[in-house]
C-alpha cells in the first residue's frame, strides 16, 4: 500500500512539473501546401462571380444605392440557371433595365469565364417586397 501511494505520488509530481511549462505555440503555416486550397467547382465560381457583377452593375447603370438591393440570389448551372433580384417595395425601379442589366452581366462573366449560357435556359425575377 505505501509503495502504491509513494508511486502515485511520483507519478502525479512528474505529471505537474511537465503542465507547469510554458505551453509551446506551433504556427502552421499552409500557404505552402496545395493540398489544402479550397477549390471552386466551375459552375460556384461563375455564379459567385455572377452575383458580384450583378451587384456592381446595378448601382452603376441606374440611380439605386447598393443598399437598395435587398438581395440577390443566383442559382444552377450553366444549363439552367435563375437569378433573382430583390427590391423593396418603396424602391422605384424600372424591371426591364434590370432584366437587361442582369442578362448584360451574364454575358460578360461567361465570356470572361469562357463559358457558354444558354439565354432560353437562364429565367430572371425582379421582386418588390
Amino acid at each position: 500500500m505505501k509503495k502504491a501511494l509513494i508511486s502515485g505520488i511520483v507519478f502525479i509530481s512528474i505529471l505537474l512539473v511537465g503542465c507547469s511549462e510554458e505551453p509551446e505555440v506551433v504556427v502552421l503555416d499552409d500557404s505552402e501546401n496545395g493540398e489544402n486550397d479550397v477549390n471552386l467547382s466551375p459552375e460556384s465560381n461563375f455564379l459567385s462571380e455572377l452575383k458580384n457583377e450583378i451587384l456592381e452593375s446595378i448601382p452603376e447603370q441606374t440611380e439605386l444605392d447598393s443598399e437598395s438591393i435587398e438581395a440577390i440570389m443566383v442559382d444552377g448551372n450553366f444549363e439552367e440557371m435563375s437569378v433573382s433580384v430583390s427590391f423593396s417595395k418603396d424602391v422605384k425601379v424600372d424591371d426591364a433595365m434590370i432584366q437587361q442589366i442582369v442578362e448584360d452581366s451574364i454575358k460578360k462573366v461567361s465570356e470572361t469565364e469562357n463559358v457558354e449560357i444558354s439565354k432560353e435556359n437562364v429565367t430572371i425575377k425582379i421582386e418588390k417586397d
